[in-house]
């Protein structure tokens, strides 16, 4: 249960921190067209890759698959 919910607690932050990063009122934000920005979306993706493998390995645990 706990991978569950750990899992969970990460893809609610990769969303959050993905919905923190869109434009808003036509402005880019500061992060936008900088050195850093390839590697903000590499992070966003494996945030959301963790924390659907870590759900569906709690998942599997819990239907004792394992």
């Amino acid at each position: 249960m706990l991978l569950v919910i750990i899992g969970l607690s990460v893809l609610i932050l990769a969303l959050l921190t993905f919905l923190a990063l869109l434009p808003r009122g036509g402005r880019l934000h500061r992060w936008a067209n900088t050195e850093v920005e390839p590697y903000i979306s590499v992070a966003i993706c494996a945030g959301v890759a963790l924390g659907f493998t870590m759900m569906l390995s709690g998942v599997i645990n819990l239907l004792g698959a394992s």
